[in-house]
């Protein structure tokens, strides 16, 4: 089988301190779907948490805008991990690798967080293509929003502040079709647009939350370079879109 605020590491997870920010992490495997990565189980803080793992093995390249090893290259694995709500941590990278180290994990990989409900993943498969997605969507909104910064011409009125639960959108992409360096992004703002799609065609008034991340995995091109394109119309993209559409939309009904 085949997501920045850091570079991506070439020399495997970030080492773990004696001593740090996050606590004792017990993690235990809780079943293996087919092409849908590893859903974990484990215990922090006196929160039980899930995350998603994808042992991808040598050959496979991803492009992602995750926090741990975002960016293009060589991958190893990836890892989807869920987070308390609130998130007191300051260093996400080295949390997720504190995690990737719990798990045997070895080797480049990317990582990814929400404080969604992991094991409420949704699925969506075409032509080869699976895409696996984790919805929360308690603070979302529309990507061009207005500059709060802005100056204002009036006395704004009360504010009034929602409950919101939060959560973040992340969409992992597998496909058995090598990618060239600009089909990889172009394949990231294809699974992105159908993202978006979805939203609107569950009645949500968004384009998603301010901390989507996207994954996209395929294996490493040959002499060939892969394929050139993967926007919506292409072979792959379209395979994409639609496998990304259907997870995001059950997902979107579910939130």
């Amino acid at each position: 089988m085949i997501a920045g605020a850091r570079q991506p590491r070439e020399d495997g997870p970030l080492p773990v301190p004696p001593s740090h920010q996050g606590c004792a992490i017990d993690s235990v495997r809780v079943h293996l779907p087919a092409r849908r990565g590893e859903l974990r189980d484990r215990h922090e803080d006196g929160h039980h948490l899930h995350h998603l793992v994808w042992r991808l093995g040598p050959g496979v390249r991803v492009c992602s805008s995750a926090v741990l090893g975002g960016g293009i290259g060589p991958r190893a694995w990836i890892l989807n991990a869920q987070v308390p709500g609130g998130y007191p941590r300051l260093d996400p990278d080295r949390h997720l690798a504190e995690i990737a180290v719990t798990e045997g994990l070895t080797g480049p990989g990317a990582g990814l967080m929400t404080a969604a409900d992991v094991a409420a993943y949704t699925t969506g498969h075409d032509g080869g293509v699976t895409a696996i997605v984790t919805t929360g969507l308690g603070v979302r909104g529309w990507a061009a929003a207005p500059d709060a910064s802005a100056p204002r011409t009036a006395a704004p009125g009360p504010a009034v502040r929602a409950p919101h639960r939060p959560g973040t959108v992340n969409i992992v992409v597998t496909l058995p079709a090598a990618l060239s360096d600009a089909a990889l992004v172009n394949a990231v703002a294809t699974a992105t647009e159908a993202k978006v799609q979805a939203l609107l065609d569950a009645g949500l008034d968004c384009s998603g939350t301010p901390t989507d991340a996207v994954c996209v995995a395929a294996p490493e091109p040959g002499p060939d370079d892969g394929e050139p394109f993967a926007g919506p119309r292409s072979t792959w993209g379209a395979r994409i879109a639609r496998a990304v559409h259907t997870a995001v939309l059950a997902g979107a009904r579910l939130s």
